[in-house]
């Protein structure tokens, strides 16, 4: 994928040691709020995709790995929490985003449309048939999401033969809304985080569980995108943004 420049914003792959820090270093802030580096091993096999204003200031990263098939998602990020056997069988290249974040003083939705456009040109590239990741809570309490969950469980469960398993210890299962009442629709959507709304928007599905990880505070949601499923109007729109 070239550069993209877009308003204020330049939209690139990290080309250097130094780019793969900075982007750890955004991570830090954003998921644990000190600036340390958030990295693991998965870090060296991903591409990091990075947006920065124009007088260099990160204030976006994420990360793509592409696995030629569903037979390699046992290698993904994904899969030391969720049991992918399922998708052995998905026969198109697939791209794991992961690590999406921004940085806590930046809120422009510019910044989010931007990634997707670049997600849009990977995928196209790689003749990618499904994206994947898990999407996270803050926090470990499922008392705080009620309105979200049950709308994920009622609404937006991934097909069967697709469906990740359980693997980890601690899981939350879906469950009703507040005291058993449906979920309210508009307390869903400020429940979720945004790019999990994004997913959703284009045709994506979520496990039908979240993964607790007490290290990081969080709760984690695989998410699966199929290209196909992407409505042809939003697919054109992004294809305009990826340039």
């Amino acid at each position: 994928m070239p550069e993209l420049k877009r308003g204020r914003y330049l939209v690139r792959f990290a080309s250097s040691g130094e780019d793969v820090a900075r982007a750890q270093a955004l991570r830090g802030l954003a998921f644990r709020g000190d600036g340390s580096a958030d990295a693991d091993a998965h870090d060296a096999a991903c591409r990091h995709l990075m947006i920065e204003e124009a007088a260099g200031g990160l204030v976006a990263t994420l990360r793509l790995r592409v696995f030629r098939s569903g037979a390699d998602t046992h290698l993904s990020y994904a899969a030391q929490y969720y049991d992918l056997s399922p998708l052995s069988g998905f026969p198109d290249a697939m791209v794991e985003l992961g690590r999406f974040c921004l940085h806590p003083d930046r809120h422009d939705p510019d910044i989010l449309r931007l990634a997707w456009g670049a997600i849009t040109a990977c995928v196209d590239q790689e003749q990618a048939g499904m994206l994947f990741g898990c999407v996270s809570f803050r926090g470990t309490d499922p008392s705080a999401y009620p309105d979200a969950f049950a709308t994920l469980r009622a609404n937006h469960l991934g097909p069967g033969r697709w469906l990740p398993g359980t693997k980890a210890q601690s899981v939350i299962r879906f469950g009703q809304g507040p005291e058993g009442r449906p979920a309210n629709p508009r307390a869903a959507q400020a429940q979720m985080p945004p790019l999990l709304r994004s997913y959703l928007a284009m045709g994506g599905w979520v496990s039908d569980h979240a993964v607790v990880d007490a290290e990081l505070d969080t709760m984690h949601v695989f998410t699966a995108l199929e290209v196909d499923r992407v409505p042809a109007a939003r697919a054109r729109s992004l294809r305009l943004i990826a340039g």
